[in-house]
Parts: C-alpha cells; structure tokens; sequence
C-alpha cells in the first residue's frame, strides 16, 4: 500500500510519498518541500501571489500523487489557512482545480500528531521530554514521555510572526530583539508554568530550524532520524547564535551552513531557539528527523 501526506505550513508544502512494508514500517517513495510563504504578504490574509503559488504547487502534487498511484492521501492545513481570512477560499479553489480535500486540524491535533511522529525517531523513556515544532505561524510544544502527553499548546510565534513584527531592519536592531524577547515572555507564560510542574530531561526540536545547528554542532546520533547536541558542552554556540543574530542578509548568504531559502527568518529562528534554551536550561538538544507528517501517515496506516 502507498500512503500520501501533504503538510500545508505557513511557509513550506511538504509532500510524502511512502510506501508501507509487511512489518509495518515506511519506506520513502517521493519527497519535496517547497517554500510557498503564505504569509508573505501578512499572516490576516493570504496575498495573491502567495495565494498561486501554493494553487501552482499543489497542483503539480496532485499530479505527482496520480503518477505514484498512491492509494491514500491526506493533506492537512496548520497555523496560516487556520487564521486567514481566506483561508476557506483557498481550501475550496484546491478542491475545484485538483480534487485534494484539505483538513485543517487545530493546535491539539497538530501536537497529538507531533507527538506520535517524533516517538518514532526519538529514544523516549520514563524521563519527560520537551518537544518543540517550530512552524510559520505557530509553535507548538508538547510535555510528553513515551506513553503520556502532560501538558501540549500551541502558540502564536512562528517564524513568520516573529519576522513581520520584528525584524524590520538589517541587521536586525537591539530594540527590536528586546521587543522579541518581551513578546516570547508574555506568550510562552503558560509554557513556564508548566516546565514548573514537569521535569524535563531534554528539549527535543523537529526537523527544520533545528537543522541549522545539527548541521554546524551535532557529531552523534541516537539511531538514524535522530542527532544530539550536547548544548552544556558546545562552548561555542553562544558565540555561534549571536554571529548569525547579529549578521546582515548579505553575511547570512555568505555562511554556507545556513541554507538560502531559510535565509530571511533564521535570525529570528535562533533568537527562538536561544530563548527556549535559556528558558529550560537542558543539558542536551535532540533534533527528530520525524514530525507531524509522520505521525500523520502512522494513524493513517492503523485507520
């Protein structure tokens, strides 16, 4: 059986093609993800060209899916089509011109999916773990251990939040970072009081954001969709944060461990990133290769 899941963000279309094997497990078929930037032109509404390009990509993976063959597909919409005001419209214009049915899940799902994604590539034990999704329009953060969820929310700083409302100059300004920070304080409070109640052993990010510092820090594995880094020994992250926090666009083309498409917000992506480490205080960052997608195509399989 071939299984399809179309992940709808706020900033990329992520499509998997998987095929499902006698033990139950996936092996990849087809994978793209493509930049579409919803919210380009403001996370309220979609603007029209966003709005094509995401029409102009889904088109081509419909195409994709029908020369696959695949025999069940789910596509989902997050954060972005969640809030737009036309949202709706752009969900029924995907409808009429490729016949994909897009379901919008909300914050709960989103994280119970996560959850079920990154407990395939992450060693969970009876010690709790903090997982972090970092999205274009919301983040979620999931307290959670093998078997249990504790605490799970969404919230509204995404990328692409955090970039039209604060990063307006370049390099991005001392009063703006400070608004930033006051921003994720007054946001993630509800996150503080519950990291007040669990103990964490680990923050665990999904892939994406995350993979900027795997690629620059992160010489172990723990199994083969998981990297680790050591972020109470890596001595030199500080200095490595604050030089791409504090680089211009033209500095940030010029470092080739950051890729060019996640240019324009990987200085608000560290500056994420860099809170929520100071904030829990972990020793150790795992980084899952797997995310809500795969969560998705392991309930689609039990369906």
């Amino acid at each position: 059986m071939t299984l399809a899941i179309i992940d709808l963000g706020t900033n990329i279309f992520h499509l998997r093609i998987v095929q499902v094997m006698p033990d139950g497990s996936f092996e990849a078929v087809f994978r793209q993800s493509r930049f579409i930037k919803l919210a380009s032109e403001g996370i309220g509404t979609i603007g029209a060209e966003p709005f094509q390009r995401g029409i102009d990509c889904l088109t081509d993976y419909a195409h994709i899916l029908s020369q696959h063959q695949v025999d069940k597909t789910k596509a989902i919409g997050t954060a972005a089509l969640r809030t737009a005001s036309n949202g709706a419209i752009f969900i029924q214009t995907i409808k009429e011109k490729t016949g994909l049915d897009i379901t919008l899940i909300d914050g709960d799902q989103e994280a119970h999916y996560i959850h079920k994604g990154v407990e395939q590539a992450v060693q969970f034990g009876a010690d709790k773990k903090l997982i972090m999704d970092i999205g274009g329009g919301s983040v979620e953060f999931i307290i959670a251990d093998l078997d249990t969820v504790y605490w799970a929310q969404s919230f509204p700083v995404g990328m692409a939040i955090l970039y039209g409302q604060f990063h307006h100059s370049d390099p991005i300004g001392a009063i703006e970072i400070e608004a930033l920070h006051s921003f994720l304080q007054q946001q993630l409070v509800p996150l503080s009081h519950a990291l007040a109640q669990h103990t964490i052993s680990d923050l665990v990010g999904t892939k994406g954001t995350f993979d900027v510092l795997v690629a620059q820090f992160s010489k172990e594995k723990l199994g083969p969709h998981c990297a680790v880094l050591p972020v109470a020994e890596l001595s030199e992250l500080p200095a490595f944060f604050e030089r791409v926090i504090q680089a211009t666009k033209a500095e940030l083309l010029a470092m080739p461990e950051i890729p060019d498409d996640r240019i324009d917000m990987i200085v608000v992506g560290m500056l994420l990133i860099r809170f929520v480490l100071q904030m829990t205080g972990v020793p150790r960052l795992l980084v899952s290769d797997y995310d809500v997608k795969e969560g998705v195509l392991a309930e689609m399989l039990n369906a």
